[in-house]
């Protein structure tokens, strides 16, 4: 008689194990190829059919034996799931058609996963009846599932990172078959527990090995995607940030893609603030930053004598604490977090604007590109609606807008999304040699004229020559015509999908 009990313990495990895995995928794709909506819509479709695929191939597997092969198939996911994030990691700095890779990682495991319940109830089969048996496996199942769900964002991104999560659940795979070995000990010839013992413990072993040595493979497999020696890196339960160290300096990347390089950040930095400073009709006392958790656009925001308030609105934690754990970032930001006028909020600015009625005669919109559907929320009709009704009469509003040549669609869908929201709108672009050409979006409640002086401090690369030609577009970054971007469309993060995927 097996014990139905232990056996449903298993089945929980399992499920976390196939969802975490699922999770990971996911995620994975999410941060190395963008568009989180495509990749995991692929991901959890391919998933479940692999599931379906592998349910119908179960019935080919007769009945000899059948304890051995269930173990086997759970030895087999702890191997291919457990490997799936350091083998993927690997892969996309070397291999070009990356996609395909990832999603035959997902293919592979959900096929093993689908065999595994109806092996699984044809090992109860005649210990209860055929409903309690279905209901009970499927509601540990479902139960695994939820588990997995909550146990992803809270616990393993943040504490473990991906490879480790990916190992860990590899790990408990394997100690799920070992355990088996003895819940199943009544179906297993002697010398099949002996077998299959030794591959577990052989699977297992390897697992905690790898997971000993994640750090140092998860830091090699990053240095094979980036130019430069990476110096820190973190997870966050929203991204993963990473900064590389060259001979020009630092650069720092939020999941894969550069933010900024200590080199030439001046060059963006001063064209984001200055002319939004100037163009207010008076001395900007209150300033509101959305974004910008590097504290550099704070630093010359600070610059100017009639700053009073700042207020700084980012969603995580770990990048506004970054200069704290970083000390050449506060270096470069000119300690600006430390600076008593400013004021640093952690939450999702979408909600913030909403939910806090203080006006500002200056507000600098400087989030990430709009490479994935939560971050291009930040750029529709809606968000911008709401950051004008946070304006004072006669502010002004900044927003980095993507490079209006190498995105000329997504730079101009930015522009007509701010003028539909009701605001007077000048385009204007900048060379930043880490980027290229990089465009900006200078906006106000009425019509005006872009401002031709720069303020009187102690600038880099901004003058007045330079500041009148920033506002000069070019032939080839002039008007497209393009959708507006609102929430349910999203229009915005297919043209930049589009438009990127041919420089890569």
């Amino acid at each position: 008689m097996i014990r139905a009990g232990a056996l449903y313990l298993n089945v929980f495990v399992v499920a976390i194990c196939g969802l975490v895995y699922e999770l990971l995928a996911g995620t994975l794709g999410s941060y190395l190829l963008g568009d989180s909506v495509t990749q995991f819509s692929l991901v959890i479709g391919l998933y479940l059919s692999a599931m379906g695929v592998g349910a119908w191939l179960s019935r080919r597997l007769d009945d000899t034996d059948l304890a051995r092969r269930f173990l086997d198939v759970e030895l087999a996911v702890a191997v291919v799931g457990g490997a799936s994030a350091p083998v993927l990691f690997v892969c996309y700095g070397s291999v070009v058609h990356f996609q395909l890779v990832l999603l035959g990682f997902v293919g592979a495991i959900g096929i093993l996963v689908g065999l595994e319940l109806p092996l699984l109830m044809r090992l109860l089969e005649g210990q209860m009846t055929f409903k309690d048996l279905v209901s009970r496996v499927l509601t540990f199942d479902y139960i695994g599932a939820l588990a997995a769900a909550i146990m992803f964002p809270l616990v393993l991104v943040p504490k473990l990172g991906l490879v480790r999560s990916s190992l860990a659940m590899g790990s408990a795979n394997a100690v799920v078959a070992l355990w088996g070995t003895w819940l199943l000990a009544p179906k297993l010839s002697a010398k099949g527990v002996l077998a299959v013992r030794i591959r577990a413990a052989l699977v297992l072993a390897g697992m905690v090995v790898a997971l000993v040595m994640a750090d140092r493979f998860t830091s090699w497999a990053e240095d094979e995607m980036y130019a430069d020696p990476i110096v820190f890196s973190d997870n966050t339960p929203y991204q993963r940030i990473v900064v590389t160290r060259g001979r020009a300096g630092f650069q720092l990347f939020l999941n894969g893609n550069l933010q900024f390089a200590s080199a030439d950040e001046y060059r963006y930095h001063e064209a984001l603030v200055h002319p939004v400073m100037m163009a207010a009709d008076a001395p900007p006392k209150k300033v509101l930053v959305l974004g910008g958790g590097d504290g550099l656009a704070l630093r010359e925001i600070l610059e100017h004598p009639s700053v009073e308030q700042v207020t700084l609105v980012d969603l995580d934690p770990a990048m506004t604490g970054l200069s704290k754990r970083f000390p050449a970032l506060a270096e470069l930001n000119h300690h600006s977090f430390a600076d008593p006028r400013v004021t640093v909020v952690n939450d999702d600015a979408m909600v913030w604007v909403a939910d806090h009625p203080a006006l500002w005669d200056a507000i600098v919109v400087d989030f990430p590109d709009p490479n994935t559907f939560a971050l291009g929320k930040l750029y529709t009709k809606l968000f911008y609606k709401r950051v004008l009704a946070r304006l004072a009469p006669g502010g002004a509003m900044v927003v980095q807008a993507t490079s209006p040549l190498f995105a000329r669609k997504s730079y101009w869908c930015i522009q007509d999304t701010i003028a539909a929201a009701g605001f007077s709108v000048h385009p204007y672009q900048v060379t930043v040699p880490s980027f290229g050409v990089w465009g900006y979006a200078l906006a106000k409640r009425a019509p005006f004229t872009p401002p031709t002086h720069v303020p009187k401090l102690p600038l880099r690369y901004l003058n007045d020559d330079a500041l009148v030609a920033m506002f000069q577009m070019p032939a080839d970054m002039t008007h497209v015509d393009v959708e507006v971007n609102q929430l349910d469309n999203q229009a915005l993060v297919r043209y930049y999908e589009r438009e990127w995927r041919r420089w890569e």
